[in-house]
Parts: C-alpha cells; sequence; structure tokens
C-alpha cells in the first residue's frame, strides 16, 4: 500500500453483525441479496455483500438517511460511462459523500483512491471514503489536497463540516 492511502480497520462487522436486517435467498441457484436503495434483488457478489453491510452500518448507526443514498450511480468520466458504488447526497440533494467499495479480498492501494478521485472530477464532493470491510479510508478533498481522517463520522458531524 502507498503510504499516500492509509487504510484504518473504522468498521467492528464482529460486533455489530447481529443488528444488521439484511435480506438473502437463493434464487436460479444464484445468491442474491435485496438492495433497499435500489429496490430489487440483486446478485450477492462479495463487493456486494461489503457494500450492503456498509450502507446499512452508514443508516443504522451513524444516523446516514437512507433516502440521500444513491447506489450504482452513473457518472461520464470523459467518454465512457461509469457508475460510483455510491453516493451521499446532502438535503439539497448535492453530492457530499463518494464512496467506492471492494471485496474483502481486494486492498485498499494508491489505484483504488485514484479510482474514487477520478470519479470525483464529475462530481466535485468533498468527502471520499474506500471500504473493503477489514479497510477503510475516510478523505476529505479541500481543493487538490487531501487529508486522511481516523473517525468515520455521524451523518450529523458530516453536515456539520
Amino acid at each position: 500500500m502507498s503510504s499516500v492511502c492509509r487504510a484504518y480497520k473504522l468498521v467492528d462487522y464482529h460486533f455489530y453483525r447481529t443488528f444488521l436486517m439484511i435480506k438473502t435467498r437463493i434464487y436460479n441457484n444464484k445468491e442474491q441479496i435485496f438492495c433497499v436503495w435500489r429496490r430489487q434483488w440483486v446478485r450477492l457478489t462479495p463487493e456486494e455483500w461489503v457494500r450492503q453491510r456498509f450502507l446499512h452500518l452508514l443508516v443504522d448507526k451513524y444516523g446516514y438517511p437512507m433516502s440521500l443514498i444513491g447506489v450504482e450511480i452513473p457518472i461520464s468520466v470523459g467518454d465512457a460511462q461509469k457508475r460510483c458504488d455510491a453516493v451521499v447526497y446532502t438535503r439539497q440533494m448535492q453530492p457530499l459523500l463518494l464512496i467506492e467499495f471492494k471485496s474483502e479480498t481486494v486492498p485498499i492501494t494508491q489505484k483504488v483512491l485514484d479510482q474514487a478521485v477520478t470519479y470525483n472530477r464529475t462530481l466535485s464532493v468533498p468527502f471520499l471514503i474506500l471500504h473493503n470491510g477489514p479497510q477503510t479510508v475516510l478523505a476529505r478533498i479541500n481543493r487538490h489536497e487531501i487529508q486522511y481522517a481516523t473517525i468515520l463520522p455521524s451523518w450529523e458531524q458530516l453536515t456539520e463540516q
């Protein structure tokens, strides 16, 4: 991992696991998970499992309004069409926080940070989160400088900044 991109363990899922209300099922011999944000069943991939646990945690423990979280948000990056894993909006529906998820086996590296920064050229959010389950990187973007944090803010703390 690059020294520019430090990852912290901010979330203890083992402690919090019993409180998560996540629905899964087997459909056509494939495991699926219900995404409340997309209002549909989606394939349960390792990255999707990380995404759903973290987003539920943001809502249930940190007070983020479910209605202000968008999942798989389409954006244009140059001529290419991409999708942000998740975006948290202000109450005025302005993008506030971009979240990039990876499966637990994919480390948070400079390449992952670069991907989020590239997406942020379109969204211009002040906050980024990179998360793979065991590792979380929380960054604030000030002009062209990245400042790292070690504490995941509540919704109230995030919107005060």
